[in-house]
């Protein structure tokens, strides 16, 4: 089953029992997170430490996250699943943009000979 994550940038996570953490955010702002939610550390990120956590639980609880830096983890084995986006790309006609601009460019050199 896979799961939409977001990376959260915490001050703390804390372990208060075998089947919970407490997550403290930047801005002071706690909860409590069931260790189920919790798929790991995001090893990306530098200057503090941020977990991957469901993003079902995070809408519930009144901790600061960003929904900016997001990926889909198999809830069976807990691995990140690749992510990618379609986008669709349309090229622009660059013969009849050169033709104008020749066509242009061939007007001007009349005005100035006028």
């Amino acid at each position: 089953m896979k799961v939409l994550c977001y990376s959260v940038r915490l001050s703390s996570l804390t372990s208060i029992s075998e089947k919970a953490y407490k997550a403290v955010a930047f801005d002071g702002s706690e909860a409590i997170i069931p260790k189920s939610q919790v798929l790991g550390q995001d090893y990306d990120v530098s200057k503090s430490e941020a977990y991957w956590i469901s993003e079902w639980i995070l809408r519930q609880k009144d901790l600061q996250y960003s929904g900016k830096k997001e990926a889909w983890f198999d809830k069976d084995t807990g691995k990140m699943l690749p992510t990618y986006t379609v986008e669709k790309h349309t090229p622009e006609q660059i013969l009849e943009r050169n033709k104008m601009r020749k066509s242009d460019e061939i007007i001007q050199k009349w005005m100035q000979i006028l």
